[in-house]
């Protein structure tokens, strides 16, 4: 199938609750709701003519511009963007899924936007979002054993977020 008639199949199935496409990027993709990962993720996986086997890969983007010059013409306001990737060997197509989420749930700050894990679908995503939680900050509600996997437990913050301040020392060793 081409991106395309994936995005179609995907819109015939869910209608409205495809909340933008894109078949023309380079990895096309549909964005949905957080809400509806789950079920749109379980369709991927069990429908027949899509049967995505694989969950290469899970990341998260931060979309924040901390330059007060380049701020006004961001064209975007401060958020996150989860992103997965999926892959069918049977079909031998790709796919994007993307997530819309605040910086910070509810915007309180020090509070992480949740997502439904997909670890019990995909095994592959159990270190996926591990690996996101660490570094981006996104809590996957459900997962079987969320904790960090890159950086120290006691680590404070998530490196990969662009207002992060790294630490001039940790436990008494110079970071920069």
């Amino acid at each position: 199938m081409t991106a395309s008639e994936i995005i179609q199949r995907l819109e015939q199935q869910f209608g409205s609750r495809i909340v933008d496409k894109k078949p023309e990027a380079l990895d096309p993709f549909v964005m949905i709701a957080p809400a509806d990962l789950r079920e749109v993720a379980q369709f991927l996986r069990d429908d027949p003519a899509l049967r995505f086997e694989l969950l290469n890969c899970i990341t998260a983007v931060d979309y924040l511009e901390t330059d007060p010059k380049k701020k006004a013409k961001a064209g975007f306001e401060p958020h996150l963007e989860v992103v997965y990737h999926f892959q069918s060997f049977t079909h031998r197509h790709r796919f994007v899924l993307k997530l819309h989420l605040p910086r910070w749930k509810n915007d309180a700050p020090g509070q992480l936007p949740e997502v439904p894990s997909l670890a019990d679908l995909w095994p592959t995503a159990d270190w996926h979002e591990r690996e996101v939680y660490d570094l981006s900050g996104v809590w996957f509600v459900g997962h079987p054993d969320l904790r960090r996997i890159l950086l120290a437990e006691d680590w404070e913050g998530h490196p990969l977020r662009k207002d992060y301040e790294y630490p001039l020392e940790y436990h008494g060793i110079r970071c920069r």
